[in-house]
């Protein structure tokens, strides 16, 4: 090839990382994410450029308009968790300035009337989650980031299938990204029983066309409009501790009954017209007529949101502790705004403490951790490392009286660019099974000493040093 032609061809690739780094500048939400793309933007753009345009944004763009667009067709719900407030939301909002900043963010109500069962590994949860599918009169709404053809799959589908041949209505929703594997015979056999079936489309419309970098995380199961199961379990035999990498599997889910799942049902709604244009008729008010005793707040969260939620809302929950913040995550990459937050926590005399696995199934995500313990270790935030297996639960316990259950994990993915589900219990009884839960999963743990990274040989701390550099883009 003529040397005047590779000149041509790297100018124009310089020239085209410039452009997209200016991209970043006005693009990237936070600056240590703007700072690493326009480096590598303008150093080595041959490798740089086709990453950030797969990987680079952090607006999803379209789904906000479609929000918007469905906003009149899914007004009946989103409408009574106005108008009905009165009567659903919980009295306890007048008494926290903590709950009504959670409000606030979910953009819905702290409701009551709730029954809740914590759900602990994948053999209670699917047990559970099947007999709801068995019990299903009506419609099952069903979402999964994802999901796999091996034995839990194909129970899934065959359950699925003998529902629909029952006649009732069934829509279901996959990440493409997550279940990727995932193969066209098992998706053609549900579509062939009357079960709709699509995939959440995160790179629909022009602009998203080579991105990749959002997902659809949530786990999503609801039953008749009054039942709802969500938490940290995908479909797949290593959720019951039957993959070939881990011999057991530690994870969380939950179980909601009644008012709390409308917002949950307008969360899989909006997915659900985004990924086809098309709304679902349900006869939702048969959640509100279930009478409980636990108060629910359910917060969505994603890209498409105006302020970054799940971000703010571990931060919120961070700040609001004044006895005790107890973090159970698998992947522990915060922002400096989390960082900060738990070192006040600490500071002011919280209990703050971490759980996270002792065996790292990302090696990228556990050598940006360590330099994150060194940090917030200062201040008195304690480390645990799971050691029984593998740790992929996603819950907190805040002070004696509210815990949480969701899909979000402490790092940017969650924070910004993963749509995900989290529910709030605000409940003494309730809090204290998390309490139970979580000190059962200590016992199983080890401690990390403060003092862990400056242990470590020199070629893991600059492993670890670099590993830190990359976490805005992970």
């Amino acid at each position: 090839m003529d040397t005047k032609y590779v000149g041509f061809f790297f100018i124009i690739l310089h020239v085209a990382g410039f452009v997209s780094s200016i991209d970043a500048i006005m693009r990237a939400r936070t600056p240590q994410g703007t700072i690493a793309w326009v480096i590598s933007l303008n150093t080595f753009p041959v490798i740089s450029l086709p990453v950030y345009w797969v990987f680079g944004r952090s607006e999803f763009r379209g789904y906000i308009q479609a929000r918007q667009e469905d906003e009149s067709e899914l007004s009946p719900i989103a409408e009574s968790l106005k108008n009905d407030k009165s009567i659903f939301r919980s009295p306890k909002v007048g008494e926290s300035q903590a709950i009504r900043a959670g409000e606030l963010l979910a953009k819905v109500p702290l409701l009551m009337g709730n029954d809740t069962d914590l759900l602990i590994d994948g053999k209670d949860t699917f047990a559970s989650i099947f007999e709801g599918i068995e019990q299903a009169k009506s419609y099952i709404l069903i979402q999964f980031y994802i999901v796999k053809d091996d034995h839990l799959g194909r129970q899934l589908k065959s359950k699925l299938i003998d529902k629909a041949q029952e006649g009732v209505r069934i829509y279901f929703i996959y990440d493409e990204v997550g279940s990727y594997a995932l193969p066209k015979s098992y998706l053609e056999d549900m579509r062939s029983s009357g079960i709709q079936v699509v995939n959440f489309h995160s790179r629909k419309g022009p602009k998203n066309r080579f991105q990749i970098n959002f997902r659809n995380h949530r786990k999503i199961v609801l039953v008749d409009g009054v039942v709802c199961w969500l938490g940290g379990h995908n479909v797949g035999d290593e959720y019951l501790g039957k993959g070939a990498k881990f011999d057991f599997w530690r994870d969380t889910h939950l179980k909601i009954k009644g008012p709390a799942t409308l917002p949950v049902q307008l969360s899989f709604l909006e997915d659900w017209h985004w990924a086809t244009d098309q709304t679902i008729e349900l006869d939702w008010r048969t959640a509100l007529l279930h009478k409980g005793e636990k108060d629910v707040l359910i917060i969505p969260s994603g890209p498409a949101d105006k302020l970054e939620t799940a971000g703010l809302m571990f931060t919120h929950s961070i700040n609001s502790a004044r006895k005790r913040i107890w973090i159970a995550s698998p992947y522990f990459v915060p922002d400096e705004g989390i960082v900060t937050a738990l070192q006040l926590a600490g500071l002011r005399g919280v209990d703050v403490r971490i759980l996270i696995p002792e065996e790292p199934d990302h090696k990228l995500v556990y050598l940006a951790a360590f330099s994150f313990f060194q940090q917030a270790g200062k201040s008195g935030v304690e480390f645990y490392r799971y050691t029984k297996g593998f740790m992929h639960q996603k819950t907190m316990l805040i002070d004696d009286d509210t815990a949480v259950v969701g899909t979000a994990n402490f790092d940017n993915r969650s924070f910004r660019l993963n749509f995900e589900i989290t529910a709030f219990i605000n409940d003494k009884d309730f809090a204290r099974e998390i309490e139970k839960m979580f000190l059962e999963d200590f016992s199983n743990s080890i401690l990390m000493p403060a003092n862990a990274l400056e242990e470590k040989p020199s070629w893991f701390k600059l492993l670890v040093r670099l590993a830190r550099l990359t976490s805005p883009l992970l």
